[in-house]
């Protein structure tokens, strides 16, 4: 480290997992939801069922372009970069703020700006979770970078004590865009509000700014308030029972704290705590609301983890960390504790890495290919492309599948075959291709991965399936999956 600058080091280390992600990006087809937020993309709205319309809004030029993954994932990698920076001027801007109005914080040799942006990019870049957002565009993916921008403006805030009507204009923005990226930007929306209630005087709520920002967010997020109302509120209603999941069990709470300090590493953790430990004596109140931005979602999705919930949903809350740990460990770094940092940063590299390869081999396989996960990212162009050869050479109405999930990557690489979800589930591909009619001849997509019995019966469903071809899914010699096409008559409804 002494021979760059830390600004150098905080470069290097985001170019080369930057390599990294864009040769993964190539090399692995679309995951589900990759698959499903490219055909928002593909199929323009103002907005759609199970979210705000930003996700594919941002990818249309592009996927009007090309169809190949890897140039669509520029987009994740591109915001991946923008969040590490904003982490690395958050914690300078957090610094700074600390060192002009504390002056314990000057004393036995602070550690330099740059170190703490330097510190809080390589926790980011040695936790794997922010990877795997950075190669697939996830809602999560657009609302990193918008909550470190609203941090920024945040201290802004903190730091003149007053917005300028240009300052309002960009909040109100950055709080429009993060309601356009996902209905939990709600949570990023209160650690803002925390932070301006946390002052003793409230002078913004009589200013002009301050309305004309909640005036443009509210023009922001208009489509998707007018097409919910013109839809029955569908998103709202799939929301609340989406996030509040199953019964609630302690066990699947201990699993999420477990799951999350794995995918975000304890690096970011260590930081956290020596912060708040060492650096936040005569700290104004109103910089530890700033911690809001990590604590009010983090609670809020481990509170709602108890019933069920996904790891990647507090990414966002991880980067608005960040910034803290990176002054946490540059203050320990300087104090020439070193060790357990150099082993934490080591492992969490490791790990990156072997998940890297785990993904590029596909995985291992054994007698259910449901223990293998990596499996699903591997296969379904070609199915794809079959399945569009199969249903045109027995004119069939399109293709079927038996769970939403197989539906995103069917009607992507077998586009634009319509394709229909043969459940009683209300989702976006009921609004995309309508319901099947009755009497129509389909091409029902069997997955090894997600298998299910044909739909035949009497009264009900197809009256005959019948099965035409099969395709093996290999990589290096290793049977990953299997998919099978039948010709399915004479659709009964269920």
């Amino acid at each position: 480290m002494r021979h760059q600058s830390p600004s150098s080091w905080a470069a290097i280390a985001i170019g080369i997992a930057a390599v990294v992600h864009f040769a993964l990006g190539f090399a692995i087809e679309f995951s589900v939801d990759e698959a499903h937020y490219a055909l928002y993309a593909q199929h323009l709205a103002l907005s759609y069922f199970d979210h705000p319309p930003l996700v594919g809004w941002i990818q249309w030029p592009i996927v009007s372009l090309t169809t190949s993954e890897g140039l669509i994932r520029l987009i994740p990698e591109l915001l991946w970069i923008i969040s590490c920076i904003l982490v690395y001027a958050v914690s300078q801007a957090i610094h700074r703020f600390i060192q002009h109005r504390n002056s314990g914080y000057l004393t036995s040799t602070p550690p330099s700006a740059n170190t703490c942006g330097l510190m809080a990019v390589l926790a980011i870049v040695a936790a794997p979770m922010p990877h795997i957002l950075a190669i697939g565009l996830l809602p999560d993916t657009l609302l990193a970078p918008i909550s470190l921008g609203l941090m920024l403006m945040a201290l802004r805030w903190l730091s003149n004590d007053r917005f300028t009507i240009s300052d309002w204009v960009i909040t109100g923005v950055l709080l429009g865009l993060a309601g356009l990226s996902k209905y939990t930007a709600a949570f990023t929306a209160f650690a803002l509000l925390f932070v301006f209630l946390s002052s003793p005087r409230k002078p913004w709520i009589t200013k002009l700014g301050f309305w004309l920002a909640a005036l443009i967010a509210l023009v922001f997020i208009a489509p998707v308030l007018y097409w919910n109302w013109a839809n029955d509120w569908i998103s709202f209603k799939y929301q609340i029972a989406h996030g509040g999941g199953g019964q609630w069990l302690w066990r699947k709470l201990g699993a999420f704290l477990g799951i999350q300090v794995a995918v975000f590493g304890p690096l970011l953790i260590l930081g956290a705590l020596i912060f708040l430990k060492g650096c936040i004596h005569g700290i104004k109140f109103s910089l530890l609301a700033l911690l809001g931005f990590f604590f009010i979602p983090f609670i809020i999705f481990a509170s709602l983890s108890g019933g069920g919930g996904l790891p990647h949903w507090t990414t966002p809350a991880w980067f608005c960390l960040a910034p803290f740990a990176g002054i946490g460990l540059a203050k320990a770094w300087t104090h020439q504790r070193r060790v357990l940092i150099r082993i934490l940063f080591t492992l969490q590299l490791a790990l990156c890495c072997i998940g890297f390869g785990y993904v590029l081999s596909g995985g291992i396989s054994s007698a259910t290919v449901k223990s293998n996960p990596i499996a699903d990212l591997f296969g379904w162009k070609l199915a794809g492309q079959k399945a569009a050869e199969l249903a045109k050479a027995t004119n069939t109405a399109g293709i079927a599948v038996q769970n939403w999930t197989l539906g995103s990557r069917a009607a992507w690489y077998a586009s634009p075959l319509p394709v229909f979800v043969l459940d009683q589930r209300q989702d976006q591909f009921d609004l995309w291709f309508g319901t099947l009619p009755r009497g129509a001849n389909i091409l029902l997509i069997n997955w090894s991965g997600m298998s299910f019995s044909p739909p035949v019966g009497s009264g009900t469903a197809f009256e005959r399936c019948e099965a035409l071809e099969s395709l093996e899914v290999v990589r290096f010699g290793q049977i990953l999956s299997k998919f099978d096409f039948s010709l399915c008559s004479n659709w009964q409804g269920l």
